[in-house]
């Protein structure tokens, strides 16, 4: 039998590891500031709502950002960091550089919060609610929220021009690039049906608009009148990522696919008439409900993706900078 000292001492070990454990490792929760911040939900949506009535535009935009977030090095926060004399972030990326926008409304949301519970919400667990507040603002779903992510202390332009999907990839690329992240085929097209809102340049459609046959011949004349075939001419012109409801939440973005009116060439690729994809789209043409309910999914599950928890990363006071 082992000494009575020894026994307290492996004791007093054993707590010592389960909560250093608890610390490092802590789970999000849909509860995470129910005492810490009680009214961080309230706050938050009135300014996401007021950003959205001055531009239903803007709801898209923050739903991207927080896509853009997750995937680089997971949902941290990185995807606000400001560039300095020693730090290069995100936003210049190529996915990113005059394309990324919102940043002032979250800047603008970070502060509602500090005035009401300073300290204790990070910034990535901000770009989570901000974008499930512009889905439900703009028409679409409610979801309980998975929170409790700290905000990153660095991060890399390189991850970011690696790690986001661009316009131009193909269905196999789509798919390995989600399934990397541990995101199925099925939460790819869901996912994808986030741009039943918002609008794209010029440069991310020419392309497909002049070269591609899988498109709608009118579908493509409309786009080509604000899209001129010269680059450099027109590029930051805007066009809607869905032609029908560009800024409520529905499923006209898979019935547009289905009649080869996708937008961007990653877009068209969910849909070719003989893709992998094509039962998936063509079932959430016709059953919005399925498509809400897997989209609800797909956006928990892509929240989960490498986030800071427990003592790592920190609380940032501005979202722009490390503390």
């Amino acid at each position: 039998m082992a000494p009575a000292g020894s026994c307290y001492f492996s004791l007093t070990l054993c707590l010592v590891l389960v909560c250093f454990q608890g610390s490092t490792d802590a789970q999000l929760s849909t509860n995470f500031y129910a005492k810490t911040c009680p009214e961080l939900f309230s706050t938050v949506k009135s300014t996401v709502h007021s950003a959205i009535m001055k531009e239903a535009r803007m709801g898209a935009s923050l739903l991207r950002l927080f896509f853009h977030d997750c995937f680089v090095n997971g949902c941290d926060g990185s995807v606000l960091l400001d560039d300095t004399s020693s730090f290069t972030g995100e936003k210049n990326a190529v996915p990113n550089r005059n394309s990324a926008r919102g940043f002032d409304v979250v800047d603008d949301i970070k502060s509602a919060v500090e005035k009401v519970c300073p300290g204790v919400v990070s910034c990535a667990d901000i770009l989570a609610i901000t974008a499930r507040d512009s889905v439900k603002i703009l028409g679409g779903p409610n979801w309980d929220l998975k929170l409790g992510r700290r905000d990153a202390k660095t991060t890399s332009r390189a991850a970011a021009n690696n790690g986001i999907p661009p316009p131009t990839s193909n269905l196999n690329r789509l798919i390995s690039r989600f399934n990397a992240l541990g995101l199925s085929t099925r939460d790819l097209v869901a996912l994808s049906g986030g741009h039943t809102i918002g609008q794209a340049r010029c440069t991310s459609f020419r392309a497909r608009i002049y070269n591609e046959s899988n498109i709608d011949r009118s579908f493509a004349q409309t786009r080509q009148r604000t899209c001129p075939r010269a680059t450099g001419s027109g590029d930051n012109n805007l066009a809607p990522l869905d032609i029908q409801t560009p800024t409520y939440f529905d499923n006209n973005y898979f019935k547009n696919l289905v009649n080869q009116r996708g937008l961007l060439h990653s877009d068209q690729q969910l849909f070719n008439g003989r893709g992998s994809t094509d039962s998936i789209v063509r079932g959430y043409s016709k059953n919005p409900g399925s498509f809400s309910s897997d989209f609800v999914a797909a956006m928990i599950r892509m929240g989960d993706i490498s986030p800071l928890t427990g003592s790592r990363g920190e609380i940032r006071k501005n979202c722009r900078r490390v503390n």
